[in-house]
């Protein structure tokens, strides 16, 4: 009997840390309306790096440390790539690509709330989220429960993952960097 009650009192315990973390990246979640960070994405073993800012809902813009001055920009509705490479822009739906998942937090903080557990690994928690035939695992850090990054498939089906670092949050953002007329030729 007393072997019973140590093992519910363990299941119970752990069942609710567990609760406890994953509502605490909720709230942060909520709490947060933009954030700012550096970042290394990985496409198919081709490294690139920059700076992004990010403001909810569903805008971001992001400055690659290329020769080329890649700009990627969301307004919330479209999202486009532009660089000096060859002297044109891309323009997509938003809603067609991944990024519209990851910036939509509202979408985050139900899929995450429908879970029973995140995993923890490489001191992050990270959260496998489904959407129709995509698959995008998000990943927070395990301290101070920030974006840390995240892993899913681009247009073209590569394999993108994105590892952020020096997040800020709530910081003061000019607006006007998310207006995709200012990066078209």
């Amino acid at each position: 009997m007393k072997k019973s009650l140590i093992v519910l009192f363990i299941f119970f315990s752990v069942t609710e840390a567990s609760a406890s973390i994953k509502d605490r990246i909720i709230q942060n979640l909520k709490d947060t309306g933009n954030l700012t960070f550096n970042f290394e994405q990985n496409v198919n073993g081709k490294t690139e790096n920059g700076h992004c800012a990010i403001s909810y809902p569903k805008k971001i813009f992001c400055k690659y440390d290329d020769f080329y001055e890649k700009v990627l920009v969301s307004n919330g509705k479209s999202l486009l790539i532009n660089s000096n490479k060859n002297d044109q822009f891309y323009r997509y739906a938003l809603e067609k690509t991944p990024l519209n998942l990851i910036l939509d937090k509202e979408f985050i903080i139900k899929k995450i709330d429908l879970m029973k557990q995140e995993i923890n690994i490489n001191s992050s928690y990270k959260f496998q989220l489904d959407y129709e035939n995509l698959e995008i695992a998000i990943f927070f850090d395990e301290k101070n429960l920030n974006l840390r990054g995240w892993t899913t498939m681009d247009i073209y089906q590569n394999k993108v993952e994105t590892n952020l670092s020096s997040v800020e949050t709530n910081i003061l953002v000019d607006e006007k960097i998310f207006d995709i007329r200012n990066y078209t030729n």
